[in-house]
């Protein structure tokens, strides 16, 4: 395969790419060659002649296939590899860190939330997981490694129990209580994912009743919805569930169980800005002054709420890695910053190893929901005070020409030019991606930003508006601006 369809694999900090059909880029000898580049990684940077390495994968049908290959790639390089069959994300990365084994890397195959036919590798070691550099040079070195020429039985250790009782020895040590969601009864929407664990292993040994809950079996098919809590249109199963049941709580997973988002026992969902206010909310109490890390995307509202918790809003970039990295930065500096954070449902908190982990986060958020519910309180009133945008408009415009890149460029030099001339709008000075403009009550009171979009040749539209009409009149605004450039399409 040529360097560049290599490369092509490449998502950023990640690996994905197509594993079923006539011609997969994700394949067994691909999936070989890739264990051993990181094989290779793992011996030079620990040293050892033979590495630790976990490999995990989540409920899709190419997974077990794919685990098998680069596990042979990585034995192939000297490494002792443990088979942790279904698997998720977080408890991969708990494989390096919680002192059991401790692996010296891991890999978890998953394509999180996209289509059946997909796929993709996670990597990590004691420090975190790998990033975007090193990824590249892992496609690199890969390009030029045989894929190993023969299939060997490896060592199996399931690593979800140890990670699972992980999560009950923290929710009891935050609560005082052994069982402490007895009385409770808790729904979770694992999609077919490998999140169904966590009513099983988690909430029905705290006491639990999850009767009713959906999707809990692996299919990697998706039958039901695509796991992705981030869409509040895959949520509508769940919602309907905990309104019938008369739940007190709903939680849903993305395949690979590093995103979560909730449904009020109202039935109102509970992700984006309301899941940082309400995780923000949660960690007040804690951290004084603390910085909050979020991406570029959200809302004024939750800004003035999380000034109000006594807080910091520190709004940064997209992609769930650059926020956690630009916390750890602000800690190294001496700053509490607590929670790095998407509105995607991407959470990181410095407690945890600043794990991007859809199911600690949700333990976080039940032992505050055992703790209202001690008072005869809702989850949700540790969010009354939230301001959200009246409307709101995501848009994703597409360029016509190849190197959209430098397009890309200067279509927002050109933005800021433009907004600096027009009355009502006024540079967002606080910004570290694209450009983000706060529009008069005049023009449409509220704000939008355009971006380039961290993988595709496309420009991210968001719009939000604190009235009816608002959005549309942003909108109008901005493809006034934008339709002078023949190089977009669908404006």
């Amino acid at each position: 395969m040529e360097l560049t369809r290599w490369m092509a694999l490449q998502n950023g900090s990640d690996i994905r790419g197509v594993a079923m059909g006539d011609q997969p880029d994700l394949n067994r000898e691909t999936a070989g060659a890739i264990g051993r580049a990181f094989g290779m990684q793992l011996r030079r940077a620990t040293g050892k002649l033979e590495p630790l390495a976990t490999v995990g994968y989540d409920s899709r049908l190419t997974g077990p296939a794919l685990a098998q290959a680069l596990a042979d790639g990585l034995a192939a390089e000297g490494c002792r590899v443990l088979m942790t069959g279904l698997s998720s994300t977080p408890s991969m990365f708990m494989t390096c860190v919680d002192g059991t084994l401790p692996a010296d890397g891991a890999v978890m195959v998953t394509a999180s939330h996209l289509p059946p036919e997909r796929n993709g590798f996670k990597f990590f070691t004691p420090e975190g997981g790998l990033a975007s550099r090193e990824i590249r040079e892992l496609l690199q070195q890969a390009a030029i490694c045989e894929p190993p020429r023969q299939s060997k039985a490896h060592e199996v250790q399931p690593c979800l129990p140890a990670y699972s009782a992980f999560l009950r020895e923290r929710i009891c040590a935050w609560t005082g209580e052994r069982h402490p969601l007895a009385g409770l009864r808790i729904l979770v929407d694992a999609g077919g994912g490998a999140g169904g664990f966590y009513a099983s292993m988690v909430l029905a040994r705290l006491g639990a009743d999850v009767e009713g809950s959906l999707y809990l079996e692996p299919d990697g098919t998706f039958a039901g919805h695509l796991p992705n809590p981030e869409q509040e249109g895959t949520l509508s199963a769940l919602a309907a569930a905990v309104l019938e049941r008369e739940a007190d709580l709903g939680i849903a997973f993305d395949t690979d169980v590093d995103r979560a988002a909730l449904v009020d026992r109202d039935g109102r969902i509970l992700n984006r800005n309301r899941l940082i206010a309400l995780i923000s909310a949660v960690l007040a109490p804690d951290h004084p002054r603390g910085v909050i890390v979020t991406d570029s995307i959200t809302s004024t509202g939750l800004a003035r709420f999380i000034e109000a918790q006594g807080m910091r809003h520190h709004r940064f970039k997209r992609g769930y890695k650059n926020v956690i990295d630009e916390a750890r930065r602000l800690c190294d500096e001496g700053r509490d910053a607590p929670l790095a954070i998407e509105t995607s449902g991407h959470a990181a908190m410095r407690e945890n190893y600043f794990l991007d982990d859809g199911a600690y986060l949700v333990t976080r958020l039940l032992a505050a929901l055992v703790a209202q519910h001690r008072r005869g309180e809702r989850l949700t009133s540790l969010i009354e005070g939230l301001q959200e945008p009246a409307e709101s408009i995501e848009r994703r415009i597409r360029f016509t020409t190849a190197d959209f890149a430098a397009e890309g460029a200067r279509i927002l030099d050109d933005l800021r030019r433009y907004v600096a001339e027009q009355e009502g709008l006024l540079l967002e000075p606080n910004n570290f991606e694209g450009v983000r403009v706060n529009v008069s009550p005049a023009a449409g009171e509220g704000w939008f930003m355009l971006r380039m979009s961290l993988h595709d040749p496309v420009l991210a539209v968001n719009i939000e508006s604190e009235r009816a009409g608002g959005a549309a009149q942003i909108n109008d605004l901005l493809i006034g601006f934008l339709s002078r450039y023949q190089e977009l399409l669908a404006l």
